[in-house]
């Protein structure tokens, strides 16, 4: 047999005998890179040196002799019963004990004791190896197995790595067949915030746009949208926005809670009764499908695709009320997203006052009172039974503020006269106007007056004591804004109140943040209050 031109020469002269098959801890040579080829018989992974193919029944490595000081070669006493090595995305491919001593010039025995040492710490290796990677598959019986620790710490990690992602888009199916209910958006774990439009064709009443904190849920109907949901506008309408109570257990504030529950600041304790049940893909990233308790879910423990960084994917599980519901996260679609007014509107980055702005709020009592007075809006989401809006005029001189309430749904008005920590009512006909009659009825002043009771009476409160003297304490500024085609600086103030001051210095905006974190507001038109009535406070 002729010597290859690209083979090494050989050191004692072919004796004629076919050369072995690929022997275990085959030597290397130190000068030349290597690569992996992975048998698709099953066969141990073997070295192939670069630009050298193979030939029928022969491996691309230089044969060697077949005896060694003039005796037969023995056969390696671990061929044939070498584990299988199978290579998983991302592992280590130098995990197949490869690592091979190089020959003695002239010592053939020694070079062979070497090599069957050589092929035992290989064997040793692969075993080491494949107990490493056994968590990755399923038991002897092909069956689910308990969470190795690893897997039940990326799942104690799994709340954590979501917050510090911030958000997510998502995607949730609740129910089956014709009582499914479909909601696609987004979930923002560090506001927390939920904004979801709804659809299929269990909605019902629920069809329209969500948008929802870990205390409030808003919805904005729309009976006429398309069944099949889409995501929500990134800037969303800003009217039409009502409370609604968050039925325990299921519904729109179950979602809710299941999707701000599965971001968290710390780490959960470790599963002790989870299960890995196989190997999947979801979108293209490798995921382990692992059933494991999670908070906020039930009982039993939701199904959950979670990768090798603790990312979640998908998860399956039941509702409180044992509805079945499905959330896939789509990690990378993540934008910023903006709550409606109701809500606090764009987070901004709140910063301590210039001494302009500081100026400008230490003038507002006498540029209020200068004012004289002022027609008014109030837009106040107090409750799904007291969903309220209201006109009046508020004026700076009696002081005092006289308004009529329509109460949505039930169309309950009343009128309301307000003075500094005096408040009066009386009932008004459903079918009346919904502005305020002029002049105050005498029934009205001489209604019993009681202290400020909800919150649309903390607000007019709020708004006459502001002309008496400059707001104190630990004032910022939260963002600038956009109000009427006017720029506007939004302050916070103590006590969870909101002004918002054009660049005059006229206040156009008035807000209160209510228990359940929603902001009610007094939008204000600066101009000549009339109306009001009544005697000076």
């Amino acid at each position: 047999m002729g010597t290859s031109p690209e083979r090494r020469p050989r050191r004692e002269p072919d004796t004629g005998t076919p050369p072995p098959a690929d022997e275990p801890g085959r030597q290397r040579g130190a000068s030349r890179p290597h690569r992996l080829s992975a048998r698709g018989d099953g066969d141990q992974a073997v070295p192939r040196e670069p630009g050298r193919g193979h030939r029928r029944g022969r491996t691309s490595t230089p044969t060697r002799p077949a005896t060694v000081a003039g005796r037969r070669r023995r056969a390696d006493p671990l061929a044939g019963r070498r584990p299988t090595l199978t290579t998983r995305p991302g592992s280590d491919p130098e995990l197949d004990g490869a690592d091979d001593p190089p020959d003695g010039p002239d010592r053939r025995r020694i070079a062979l004791a070497a090599l069957v040492a050589a092929a035992a710490i290989s064997a040793a290796t692969l075993v080491a190896g494949l107990l490493t990677w056994a968590p990755h598959r399923a038991d002897e019986t092909g069956t689910a197995r308990p969470l190795t620790a690893a897997e039940a710490d990326r799942v104690a990690a799994l709340r954590v790595t979501n917050l510090r992602d911030v958000r997510a888009g998502v995607r949730v199916t609740v129910g089956a067949d014709a009582a499914r209910t479909e909601l696609v958006g987004w979930v923002d774990w560090a506001r927390p915030l939920v904004y979801l439009d709804v659809g299929g064709p269990g909605a019902g009443a629920d069809r329209g746009l969500v948008q929802a904190t870990a205390s409030a849920l808003l919805v904005r109907p729309d009976p006429g949208a398309l069944p099949t949901p889409a995501r929500p506008p990134l800037v969303p309408p800003a009217d039409r926005w009502r409370m609604r109570e968050a039925a325990g257990g299921h519904g729109l504030g179950a979602v809710r809670d299941l999707l701000i529950g599965l971001g968290t600041d710390r780490v959960d304790r470790p599963a002790t009764d989870g299960r890995w049940l196989r190997d999947d893909r979801v979108g293209g990233v490798p995921v382990d499908v692992l059933q494991a308790p999670l908070a906020p879910a039930g009982d039993p423990p939701p199904t959950l695709w979670v990768d090798a960084d603790a990312r979640l994917h998908r998860l399956t599980g039941r509702l409180a009320d044992g509805t079945p519901v499905t959330v896939d996260l789509t990690r990378a679609d993540r934008p910023t997203l903006h709550p409606v007014d109701a809500l606090g509107g764009r987070p901004g980055q709140p910063r301590a006052l210039t001494d302009d702005e500081a100026a400008r709020l230490a003038a507002l009592p006498a540029r209020l009172r200068a004012l004289r007075g002022t027609t008014v809006a109030v837009d106040a989401p107090l409750a799904p039974s007291a969903d309220l809006r209201a006109t009046g005029t508020v004026n700076w001189t009696t002081p005092s503020a006289y308004v009529t309430v329509i109460e949505e749904g039930s169309g309950r008005r009343t009128l309301r006269w307000a003075r500094p920590g005096r408040m009066a009512q009386v009932q008004r006909s459903p079918d009346g106007p919904a502005t305020p009659p002029t002049p105050v009825p005498a029934a009205l002043l001489a209604a019993p007056a009681r202290p400020p009771g909800d919150d649309l009476d903390r607000l007019l409160d709020a708004a006459l004591r502001a002309a008496r003297r400059p707001p104190a304490g630990d004032i910022v500024r939260v963002r600038e804004d956009r109000l009427d085609d006017r720029t506007v600086d939004v302050f916070e103030l103590p006590g969870g109140r909101r002004l918002w001051l054009d660049r005059g210095g006229l206040p156009r905006r008035m807000e209160l943040r209510t228990g359940p974190g929603v902001w009610i507001r007094l939008d204000l038109t600066p101009g000549h209050a009339a109306g009001t009535g009544g005697s000076s406070a």
